[in-house]
């Protein structure tokens, strides 16, 4: 594959293995050359749990993505999800020596690492430390320090971090295909890449990425990541509810959830119609009220949003989020799922129907293909704003990190 144009983005989702292979072309636009994707097994809440099952789901996705794109795949950017990883605010302070008044390169080197040491659990390792803001003698906003005058210089960082072995199994079920893992990146900042523009970022906002088994969200303010997070609910949950209180067999739960449901609830008439599902060899088919169907989806999708928001409120970002929420993911596609999300945070909601991409692939311009796209981008911008480093520096610099104990950080 070509540096610096084609790109592979590779999501392990609790419902799908999703492989996308991108060429970002001259104008900045990501044209889409393959897709490929694969029902998920031997994955629980955006982690691994049974290593054999989930590489060969794996590597279908990866053959399909292959023989769509006609392109050999060797490396990808990886997303990566799940319960386990957190996101927090630090700040670091340096003061400049004696008889130094003009901050250097040095200068800025010393204050990032005195911002980076911050005490996570002992088993977690940084995926992302991301500067937001630097301050020159208390005077905020200050975009390259370099060359300033000033006495004391500030770095405050959003940094990401997760349980190593929890992140190091999916790399590892990667590797063993064999790829190599360009990069790892959170799911929500992928996301992110392709649901927000540079506008609602500045405005500030809040990207909700709906999967199967998690709820991952990113927090823009100020045009920086400014919270992050995962929430262990997703949409297979809504299905498991309608499972155990209809007595469906899941594959019809799920049906009926995209077919049917909705995550509003409406009282009259329509509310109380019966809808008949159809049996088969091992379903005896069912009839179920439409007012029970979609109270069971509304009271999940209500706790979803509603852990969501307690996190964001708990990180003191909720009045930063002028632009709104941004809702993506499979699970956002579910019908009345803005409306509940709009009562619960009091504020605008989008639904990001689509994303900016060109090619053979038009029909994968939806929600659920946000992440895999997002890596694309998020890989575009990382060889933009670091030429000079070659992919192999960036692997080796991320997987020592990741499997050797040193601190691999995104600045």
């Amino acid at each position: 594959m070509a540096r610096n144009n084609i790109y592979v983005g590779l999501e392990i989702g609790t419902s799908k293995m999703c492989c996308v292979v991108g060429e970002v072309k001259p104008d900045g636009n990501i044209k889409i050359l393959g897709v490929g994707q694969a029902p998920s097994r031997g994955v629980r809440k955006g982690e691994i749990c049974d290593f054999t099952t989930a590489q060969t789901c794996l590597h279908d996705a990866l053959v399909r993505a292959e023989d769509r794109s006609d392109v050999m795949i060797r490396n990808v950017f990886l997303s990566v999800t799940g319960p386990h990883i957190q996101g927090l605010n630090n700040r670091g302070s340096y003061a400049l020596p004696d008889g130094q008044d003009e901050l250097t390169d040095e200068d800025l080197d010393e204050v990032k690492e005195i911002a980076r040491e911050v005490s996570i659990p002992q088993h977690n390792v940084f995926l992302h430390s991301i500067i937001r803001h630097y301050f020159v003698d208390g005077q905020e906003g200050v975009v390259h320090p370099v060359g300033m005058q000033g006495s004391k210089l500030e770095a405050d960082y959003h940094i990401i971090h997760g349980v190593r072995s929890r992140i190091q199994n999916s790399i590892r079920c990667v590797r063993e295909i064999p790829l190599e893992v360009e990069d790892v990146v959170f799911a929500s900042i992928a996301s992110a890449q392709v649901v927000l523009n540079r506008e609602s970022k500045n405005a500030g906002a809040l990207v909700i990425d709906i999967g199967g088994g998690t709820s991952d969200y990113v927090v823009y303010a100020d045009g920086v990541v400014s919270a992050s997070g995962c929430v262990p609910i997703g949409g297979d949950h809504i299905t498991n509810d309608l499972s155990i209180v209809l007595n469906l067999p899941l594959r019809e739960a799920e049906k009926l959830k995209i077919m049917q449901g909705s995550a509003e609830l409406f009282y009259g008439p329509e509310d109380k119609r019966m809808i008949q599902i159809e049996g088969d060899k091992t379903f005896g088919g069912a009839s179920v009220e439409r007012a029970v169907l979609n109270e069971v989806i509304h009271m999940r999708v209500r706790e979803i949003m509603e852990h969501v928001l307690a996190e964001v409120q708990s990180a003191g970002m909720i009045n930063k989020i002028a632009a709104g929420v941004y809702l993506t993911g499979g699970c956002s596609l579910l019908r009345g799922i803005d409306t509940i999300t709009a009562e619960i945070f009091d504020m605008p909601v989008h639904r990001t129907n689509s994303v900016p991409v060109s090619g053979l692939n038009a029909t994968f311009e939806n929600p659920q293909y946000a992440t895999p796209i997002g890596l694309i981008r998020y890989a575009q911008l990382l060889d933009e704003e670091a030429p000079a480093v070659s992919a192999l520096a960036r692997v080796r610099s991320r997987l020592s990190g990741i499997f050797g104990g040193v601190r691999f950080f995104l600045g």
